[in-house]
């Protein structure tokens, strides 16, 4: 009795792709199309995208920036506010930090360059849709650089100042003076007397143990302007 081999059912994505240069939206397209387990349906600019993908519904969506009228950062956000669902990749030739991180910002789950798209174009797709984040390498040391920056921010600003005990009195003055004020020059902007004003420099400088405005200003890091 022979046996028969089991048929293996496919998975098949869904994708759309937003591309106005008609001979790249042909082309992916075709390569989409004529690849078993995926679909394709194109579109040749946002407002179309945004009119019909309702209806279609697919699981991917690949999105070009530079788009007529609505641009695709702009298309990604729209969609994205009401099919939260949806896996948008960005496929552009830009890859400048704004064009990045505006889109990652707007809910693109993707970002690859068309330069590098061509072989790791349906890879890409299916990673997107099993729950990945694909990126160009160059976009993922961009994504890499700019984590490590804020990072590095974040450990600055925990660093515990040292506290002086100055009262907010004398760090206004602190501020101001930063900014150039001179003795006379603060008296008339905080309507007291120079001699008081006086009084709360001395005592700055002595809670700080320093012997000038520029000692002063350097060791509360706040520099000088003038």
């Amino acid at each position: 009795m022979a046996i028969l081999n089991p048929i293996i059912s496919v998975e098949n994505i869904h994708v759309a792709v937003v591309e106005d240069n008609s001979e790249i939206r042909q082309g992916v397209s075709f390569i989409i199309n004529s690849t078993e387990g995926f679909s394709c349906i194109a579109f040749g600019n946002a407002e179309e995208a945004l009119e019909k993908i309702p209806n279609k519904l697919p699981e991917v969506v690949l999105m070009d920036i530079n788009l007529p009228g609505i641009n695709g950062i702009e298309c990604t956000r729209k969609l994205k506010e009401k099919y939260p669902e949806l896996q948008i990749m960005i496929c552009s030739v830009y890859d400048d930090d704004d064009n990045v991180f505006n889109a990652l910002e707007a809910g693109a789950n993707g970002y690859i360059v068309k330069s590098a798209a061509g072989e790791k174009l349906l890879s890409s797709i299916r990673e997107l849709h099993n729950g990945g984040s694909p990126m160009s390498s160059s976009i993922a040391r961009k994504v890499v650089a700019r984590f490590q920056r804020l990072n590095s921010g974040k450990a600055l600003q925990s660093e515990p100042k040292e506290d002086y005990s100055l009262t907010t009195r004398e760090n206004e003055i602190l501020d101001l003076l930063a900014q150039g004020y001179r003795n006379k020059e603060l008296a008339e902007k905080l309507f007291v007397s120079v001699n008081t004003i006086r009084t709360h420099v001395y005592n700055v400088y002595e809670k700080l143990h320093v012997n000038s405005r520029i000692e002063a200003l350097n060791k509360t890091g706040r520099g000088y302007s003038k």
